[in-house]
């Protein structure tokens, strides 16, 4: 790691109506430096960074680039001053070469002057090369997987002479195997003398890329330590400010009759087949698997977006032919989907608009077919007071939100049609371990109130910690279903795989052959 401080800021301040975003806040980044910016949702971080690439203005501090003051600070300016951003959604043109993309990044001529495609393909395959990355300059952006997108965003970066670069939530849509080869050209470029911002809530990653970290809370710089020098249970206590005795907040809460039950059922549309599962109320009944097991797609089925041709789905005891999300939503079911940009909310609309959206005819008014906008605010206001949702308004666009805070939001949507069935497909992605502790109370609060919950998540600590059972899914359907007392990690992974008990011991596991 580098000596020399590349990026300085002091006394950073910022303000949106009223609300203080940032806070006096201090950051330090060295040449040849992983520099780790972590923190709650709403802390600060992503402030600071659209402050330090221009997008915003400051209302007091200085930022110091090699020494010397940045002054009017621009996109474009920062840009030409060697900073650069890659986010967790590449902005690349999706009907253009990655080679056209790259030129965009690159070309600092006149846009009026003939363009050299020659000059334009060869550039690209240098700044490829140079990362490591073994795309085809020819290939359409829309053609590439998401880790290839990010490699051309850093190959962007990189053909821009870029010596500052952060990195936000780089990892979010990448699988295991994918994070590492980014994370060796992350290493690639600290060597080179490349200073790299990395902000991530996946707190393991951290631990092991980083050299430094810095924790924001509330907008204020708390600490800067060492990697080598702090704890994961150090750094969640530096974020949230207080101990959490657990981020899985389970309690024993004893299970009712069954509310969702599935048996035989398929879908021949995504290949689901043999599906039998149960869930009951007052229960959390955890779905693990590794990506294209056919976790989503059985989500999906149970809810009527693909609806099963096979099987027999029962709800409360009594068969169900659920066609069609309105069916499904009649039933008592809600489902909370994975990609909550895409299809959890809508982001031009206000937080009680996205709210409401489930149950509007629950808000149309008596005299007239309009919405009655007061009895909508007034059901937001206490979703937003009971979920915690920290906005500054109830009529405040949800794409202003933080991450956490709009997974609330989606999450508070589908609360108000009162289900008794809910399905979470990854509830926590994305957002921090406050948000992830205080959805994870709410989930307990949810069954103790006699909810039964289905929750698809990736994250193995998180099934068996919120789980009371777990049913693990392979080549789309299910093979496997034990107690929470009986899992581990390496119980869950062997099962996922394909392993049997020859190879491990399960204990009391129902294998399903």
């Amino acid at each position: 790691m580098g000596d020399s401080v590349l990026l300085r800021i002091a006394g950073l301040s910022k303000s949106y109506d009223g609300v203080q975003a940032l806070q006096y806040a201090s950051f330090e980044l060295r040449s040849g430096e992983v520099h780790a910016l972590v923190g709650e949702n709403g802390a600060g971080k992503s402030t600071l960074i659209r402050i330090i690439t221009g997008a915003i203005e400051a209302d007091g501090g200085q930022i110091q680039l090699n020494g010397k003051q940045v002054i009017d600070n621009s996109p474009r300016r920062a840009k030409s001053l060697g900073i650069a951003a890659i986010y967790q959604h590449p902005a690349l043109f999706p009907d253009l070469t990655v080679a056209e993309n790259l030129a965009f990044g690159l070309d600092r001529a006149s846009l009026w002057r003939r363009i050299a495609w020659g000059e334009v393909r060869r550039r690209a395959v240098d700044v490829l090369e140079q990362i490591g990355a073994e795309i085809y300059p020819e290939t359409l952006a829309s053609d590439l997987t998401m880790p290839q997108q990010q490699m051309v965003e850093i190959a962007k970066a990189i053909g821009a002479d870029a010596r500052v670069i952060v990195m936000d939530e780089p990892t979010a849509s990448l699988f295991e195997d994918d994070i590492e080869k980014l994370f060796k050209v992350v290493r690639r470029l600290r060597s080179s003398g490349v200073g790299i911002i990395y902000i991530s809530h996946r707190l393991d990653e951290v631990m092991k890329i980083a050299d430094r970290v810095t924790v924001l809370r509330d907008g204020r710089t708390i600490e800067t330590r060492a990697m080598e020098d702090v704890t994961q249970a150090q750094l969640i206590k530096l974020m949230v400010g207080r101990e959490l005795s657990t981020i899985f907040p389970k309690r024993s809460v004893e299970a009712g009759e069954i509310g969702l039950e599935l048996r035989d059922v398929g879908c021949s549309q995504t290949g689901l087949k043999d599906i039998n599962l149960s869930v009951r109320k007052g229960e959390i009944v955890g779905l693990a698997g590794l990506v294209g097991a056919g976790r989503t797609e059985l989500a999906r089925m149970i809810f009527g977006l693909t609806p099963a041709d096979q099987g027999e789905i029962l709800v409360a005891g009594r068969t169900v032919s659920i066609t069609s999300p309105e069916v499904a939503i009649r039933c008592g079911i809600a489902y909370l989907p994975e990609d909550r940009r895409k299809h959890g909310v809508i982001g031009e609309l206000s937080i009680s608009s996205n709210i409401t959206l489930a149950s509007l005819r629950k808000f149309v008014g008596r005299k007239s077919s309009g919405i009655d906008r007061r009895a909508e605010q007034e059901a937001a206001i206490s979703y937003i007071r009971r979920l915690g949702i920290k906005t500054p308004a109830v009529f405040s666009v949800v794409s202003t939100l933080s991450g956490g805070n709009q997974q609330k939001v989606a999450l508070s949507r589908w609360l108000t049609i009162n289900p008794t069935i809910l399905i979470l497909d990854e509830p926590t992605q994305g957002v921090d371990v406050g948000s992830k502790a205080e959805i994870h109370e709410l989930m307990t609060e949810l069954v103790e109130q006699g909810m039964a919950i289905l929750m698809i998540s990736s994250e193995l600590p998180e099934i068996l910690g919120m789980s009371d059972r777990i049913a693990v899914m392979r080549n789309r359907s299910i093979c496997a279903e034990m107690n929470r007392g009986d899992a581990t990690q390496e119980r869950l992974l062997a099962l996922a795989l394909g392993h049997h008990d020859s190879q491990f011991s399960f204990g009391d596991v129902d294998t399903v052959k």
